[in-house]
């Protein structure tokens, strides 16, 4: 109050109420005023201290509290900052140390590997196979490497990982490096065997390689040619490894070819012979669009195939000539056996040469001989009567052919013969007049099924079955040869039989005139017999 009493402005406020609440109101404001101050020289006092210590040299995160004050406590910067705020002030400042010391020793880290890197790439004498003591003897002699005092404080461990890792992308470019020379290698050894394979087609187009070609004939060709010596030393397929893949696809492409040249041959109407030469089929087969992409080799492996089944068609033509050579054999000896009157063994050609007569039919020869097997043989004088036709006239092929044909029919005649003598006994004519009926239709049927198995035997469909019917036709032959020799044996005692019963005929004919032999023909065919017999006798006349 004496201070202010005596200014002008102090009874500017008349009432001393407001005077003391103006005054507590400026006074507070004064000392908000004065603790802000305090406040903002405090804070700057800190930021000083905090300041001065990240800065200073000697400063580090390891730095201790007491070593601190003992270096800055006599500074005023030390000082003025009470020393609860100090501590506070120094282990934030430790803590930002810390932080940027590590930042720093990870950029250095960076730095020095990244240099020894560079070092590294640039010399040319450190390799995949170069060792660490070598490395660490190539940095010594290196003047980028002497000359930067952080790279010699390098961590050596660190220096050993970039060693390391420098050591692993040579090894990488050396096996990308192989990898890549390895399929360069490939890719020439592949255009080798296609430039090979190239080659081997340029042969075959010439003639020189087809499917029946040898690697001993075509060497001396493919050893002249660059395109062989190329492929020699290579990994994989070797040239004569291609040249025998080469030949099994010509010869796999046999069959389809084999069809091809056969239309050919049927277009054109030729068919392959045993005196065709493979010249004549080679022209025939080249005047067709066609046989341009056939092969030479398969051309000729199927000439030689039509060439074999042509020789064994003439090989079975020649068998089936002397079957037939030997039937009529058979049928001329089966003749003469049954000649009458029967030859002798001081018998003459001349004299013997036409002793009976021979029906040219095959149908009515086959019932003249049923018919003599059942009747009386002539006499002598009978034969000599009549004009017996020369031997050349004779059928022998008629006789051969009934020959082969009624084989079967033979034996089924002896067996229906014994079955009407049976029936000729018990007196019964009209079941042996069946019987007789139901032989000749079994035996029509017989030779309809002989006529059919001769003719499947002459017409087969494969090799398989030509060999199968080759064989069943020897068997068949077999069984007709030792047939053939029961037939001569039943003949010769039927002819026996017929000559006694001719001579007892005789002499009942002698004595009646009439012939009243015991017959197994019926009335009606002994009547045609006889009515035969008295025109021939006629015509003698």
């Amino acid at each position: 109050m004496k201070m202010i009493i005596n200014d002008p402005r102090y009874s500017a406020l008349p009432k001393l109420s407001e005077k003391k609440q103006a005054f507590n109101a400026y006074k507070s404001q004064h000392e908000k005023e004065e603790k802000e101050e305090t406040r903002l020289r405090a804070k700057e006092a800190k930021e000083k201290l905090q300041s001065f210590l990240e800065q200073h040299e000697k400063m580090t995160s390891t730095t201790r509290y007491r070593k601190a004050e003992q270096m800055f406590g006599e500074q005023e910067v030390w000082s003025v900052v009470p020393e609860r705020d100090r501590k506070e002030i120094y282990d934030d400042v430790l803590f930002f140390l810390a932080k940027k010391e590590k930042e720093q020793a990870k950029q250095l880290r960076k730095r020095n590997v990244q240099a020894l890197k560079n070092i590294l790439d640039n010399m040319s004498n450190v390799s995949f196979q170069t060792t660490w003591s070598e490395a660490q003897q190539y940095l010594m002699d290196n003047p980028m490497f002497a000359e930067d005092e952080e790279l010699q404080n390098m961590d050596k461990e660190d220096a050993l990982i970039c060693f390391e890792e420098h050591i692993r992308a040579l090894e990488k470019d050396e096996t990308e490096e192989k990898e890549k020379s390895r399929m360069r290698e490939r890719r020439q050894q592949r255009k080798n065997r296609e430039s090979f394979q190239i080659f081997l087609d340029e042969l075959h187009e010439t003639g020189q390689l087809h499917s029946m070609s040898t690697w001993m004939e075509l060497y001396p060709s493919v050893s002249t040619d660059n395109r062989f010596a190329n492929m020699l030393g290579q990994t994989g397929s070797t040239p004569l490894d291609l040249f025998k893949f080469y030949v099994e696809d010509l010869k796999a492409r046999f069959h389809d070819e084999k069809k091809i040249i056969k239309d050919i041959l049927k277009d054109r109407n030729f068919s392959v012979e045993v005196n065709t030469t493979f010249e004549d089929f080679a022209h025939i087969i080249s005047f067709d669009k066609r046989a341009a992409t056939l092969d030479a080799g398969n051309i000729k492996l199927t000439f030689n195939s039509l060439l074999e089944k042509a020789e064994a068609r003439e090989r079975e033509r020649g068998k089936e000539e002397a079957r037939k050579f030997r039937r009529k054999e058979a049928a001329f000896k089966s003749m003469l056996k049954q000649a009458a009157p029967p030859l002798e063994l001081d018998s003459n050609w001349e004299e013997n040469e036409c002793q009976h007569y021979h029906f040219k039919g095959k149908k009515h020869s086959k019932k003249s001989k049923k018919h003599r097997k059942h009747s009386q043989s002539p006499t002598p004088a009978e034969w000599k009567r009549k004009k017996v036709p020369d031997i050349s006239t004779w059928d022998i092929t008629g006789a051969m052919e009934k020959t082969s044909e009624t084989e079967e029919e033979n034996h089924q005649h002896r067996s229906q013969k014994r079955k009407k003598r049976n029936h000729s006994e018990s007196g019964s004519e009209g079941s042996s007049s069946g019987d007789s009926e139901h032989s000749s239709r079994k035996s029509k049927r017989q030779k309809k099924k002989n006529k059919k198995k001769r003719h499947k035997s002459n017409s087969p469909e494969s090799e398989v079955e030509k060999e199968k019917d080759r064989s069943k036709r020897e068997q068949e032959n077999e069984q007709m040869k030792e047939r053939m020799k029961d037939n001569d044996n039943d003949q010769e005692t039927e002819s026996a039989d017929g000559r006694r019963r001719s001579l007892k005929q005789t002499s009942r004919k002698e004595k009646t005139g009439w012939d009243t032999s015991e017959s197994e023909l019926s009335e009606g065919e002994l009547e045609k017999r006889r009515r035969c017999l008295l025109q021939q006798l006629d015509d003698d006349q």
